[in-house]
């Protein structure tokens, strides 16, 4: 077993998911390749010219530019990584904008009738999501930061090895 993960680089359950993940998404694109492989093609390159053309020097510069923003001071308190307690948020809310941009946009004219919804609601609903996430990361980044520093704290206080209390 150790041969083989020094060879894979890592266990056999992930080589089975890997194979299973591949297969799933070979199947799928079989399918959908027989119904429109002239569609399925177009998508497939231009989903990749946005997202290596587009969206990848735009997400990399936010996630330098927040580094630079949001740089701490050292401390003598051990400090979290704090980026993905932004980054996670971040991606949610622009994943749920980009399968909704229609609806949060007004753009779409057909969905009112289907949904019986005014069109009106989308944006403040997806604004309200997307507070909803971002106070969530700032909870959980509240809690880990108060977690770390009371086991640094309680470190601190504690007397070193070797030495008692009293002298």
């Amino acid at each position: 077993m150790v041969r083989f993960i020094r060879w894979y680089g890592s266990g056999p359950l992930h080589l089975l998911v890997l194979i299973a993940s591949f297969a799933i998404a070979g199947y799928a694109m079989v399918r959908l390749f027989a119904v429109r492989p002239l569609g399925v093609a177009i998508w497939f390159v231009g989903a990749a010219i946005l997202h290596d053309l587009i969206l990848l020097p735009l997400y990399s510069l936010a996630d330098l530019s927040a580094h630079a923003v949001l740089r701490h001071r050292a401390t003598h308190m051990p400090q979290p990584p704090w980026i993905n307690y932004l980054r996670v948020p971040t991606f949610l809310s622009g994943v749920l904008l980009l399968v909704w941009f229609p609806l949060i946009f007004a753009l779409s004219a057909p969905y009112p009738g289907a949904t019986r919804l005014s069109i009106d609601v989308y944006l403040g609903r997806w604004l309200a999501v997307t507070a909803v996430l971002f106070a969530a990361s700032a909870m959980a980044f509240a809690l880990k930061l108060r977690r770390i520093r009371r086991v640094a704290r309680a470190d601190e206080e504690r007397p070193a090895p070797g030495h008692d209390a009293t002298s």
